[in-house]
């Protein structure tokens, strides 16, 4: 009778999983067809939505039909497919970039959860030599975090700041002049305490300009007024262009009303020493850089030892080989360019629509090793800090758009974080209550470590955690990276990102195809 038993109840979950992929089948051929349909923009909008709904009832069975991790990977590309075709709903984007955007996205989840499938099915013919299965899972993990922590080693070598010792004595007349171009919007103590910093400067042949981007709070403006007989410069900002991104607009103003050789451009949050800027650009001068980003040392305040979303911007920048990749890493906080290497890359006109316009600049220069990113110490005396809610805000209006506003990108970053950031300490928990085999559950162990170790050294060295906390955080702050992650595309696809009073969605989203490039 048990045996009975066991046949109907296996019976019945192959009759489920029949209905599960006939009706993920029935979806996969309903997406093909509104793509088909575009030309007819009701049509395709009909079936779009009708997609979404079918697409969520399919994910939702999926996962309470056979709870297992495969059943889960289908639910969430169902879920990222769901969200495409919503896209399609909303229509937030030009309907020329819609379509190509939409259709390479619902390619890309379709071969993804092809591949999902085939893994699965796999794996069902492999089940008898599941720990071999796990332990490669672990081998794997153990050679990603390996890479990771020798990338990392290198690239914490290679920001560090030079010593005082080693540095060349410029006379004033050698050094070349500097603009410090600081945009600024609804601010208060902060720009005024950045403007003390910067007024305090030592450096011989300074400029210092200060654009008001139609500021709604009064106090900002008379601020900079403040500051005129300091010799700050005051420009009155107008309201952009619905083609340009309102930072990068009040960047192009300012490097157009700037006389200096070399443009530093800043947030307020920064703070400068009396010889920050000699000793930047002294540094510039000696390894014959055109452009430098400055990582800034975190002030101390109480979200010091907490700062999980900081402490992930850093480690995104500071723990991957980028260089490899042409991808060097950049912060938007300080950074300088000199304005001749600025025109050759074509200005902020071929990155109006950027989030991160000075990315662009350095993979351009980095080519000719003409780019260094740096990382502030305490002899050059640049510092910054943010608070829980700045951190958040930077966080939703940059974490999707560094994905190229692209849902398949969205998904492969979670995966890829969820499997060699956080499930490495699942494993080596679970390895005690699981049968997963030793080697697993020491690889996983071990990699746990070495990921452990990767954090531990980034946010130590940029200050963002204490190094107590550094030991434990890893993990939660990888999850709350990808619940930033999810947050930004949603604001970005489907409601407002507002920054500094102003909704930056529109020039963001609204993407003409074939800009200058840079």
């Amino acid at each position: 009778m048990t045996a009975g038993f066991a046949s109907c109840n296996r019976s019945g979950i192959v009759s489920d999983m029949t209905i599960m992929f006939t009706l993920l089948g029935v979806g996969v051929a309903l997406e093909i067809l509104t793509h088909l349909c575009s030309r007819w923009v009701h049509m395709r909008t009909a079936l779009a939505a009708i997609g979404v709904l079918l697409g969520a009832f399919t994910a939702g069975a999926f996962a309470m039909t056979q709870l297992n991790i495969f059943t889960l990977l289908m639910s969430l590309v169902l879920l990222y497919r769901i969200v495409n075709l919503f896209r399609i709903v909303k229509k937030r984007m030009h309907d020329r970039y819609l379509k190509t955007a939409t259709l390479r996205t619902s390619s890309i989840l379709l071969v993804l959860q092809g591949f999902v499938l085939g893994v699965w099915w796999a794996w069902e013919q492999w089940g008898s030599t599941g720990h071999t299965a796990w332990a490669a899972v672990g081998l794997l993990q153990v050679a990603v975090g390996a890479l990771l922590f020798i990338a990392t080693r290198r690239n914490l070598n290679r920001t560090q700041w030079p010593s005082a010792d080693k540095a060349t004595s410029y006379s004033d007349a050698e050094l070349p002049s500097i603009t410090v171009a600081i945009p600024a919007r609804n601010e208060t103590e902060d720009l005024q305490q950045c403007l003390q910093s910067v007024i305090a400067s030592n450096y011989p042949k300074l400029e210092v300009i200060v654009l008001d981007d139609c500021s709604q709070v009064r106090r900002t403006p008379e601020i900079i007024r403040d500051f005129a007989h300091d010799g700050v410069r005051f420009i009155q900002g107008h309201e952009p262009s619905e083609t340009w991104l309102p930072k990068n607009e009040a960047y192009a103003r300012l490097a157009g009303e700037a006389s200096g050789s070399y443009i530093l451009f800043c947030g307020v949050d920064v703070r400068f020493a009396p010889d920050s800027l000699r000793n930047m650009v002294t540094t510039m001068l000696d390894r014959n850089k055109q452009m430098m980003s400055i990582l800034p040392r975190r002030k101390h305040s109480a979200y010091g030892s907490f700062a999980l979303i900081q402490a992930m911007r850093y480690w995104w920048e500071l723990a991957l080989p980028r260089r490899q990749f042409n991808r060097p890493p950049v912060l938007s906080t300080c950074w300088i360019i000199k304005q001749t290497a600025l025109a050759e890359v074509g200005g902020f006109k071929a990155v109006a629509r950027s989030i991160v316009p000075e990315a662009h600049f350095a993979r351009h220069l980095i080519k000719s090793d003409a780019y260094s990113f740096m990382r502030s110490v305490d002899g050059l005396g640049i510092e910054s800090g943010k608070g829980m809610q700045d951190q958040r805000d930077t966080a939703m209006r940059m974490r999707y758009p560094q994905m190229h506003r692209r849902p398949e990108q969205v998904v492969f970053t979670t995966l890829w974080e969820l499997f060699f950031l956080v499930a490495p300490f699942v494993l080596a928990v679970a390895g005690f209550f699981v049968s997963i085999g030793p080697v697993a559950h020491i690889s996983a162990a071990v990699a746990a470590i070495l990921f452990t170790s990767v954090y531990f050294m980034v946010t130590t060295v940029t200050h963002v955690n204490t190094p107590l906390f550094a030991l434990i955080a890893q993990p939660v702050a990888a999850l709350t990276d990808i619940v930033m992650l999810h947050y930004s595309m949603w604001k970005f696809e489907f409601s407002v990102v507002d920054w500094k009073g102003r909704n930056v969605c529109v020039p963001v989203m609204h993407v003409i195809p074939h800009l200058p490039k840079a």
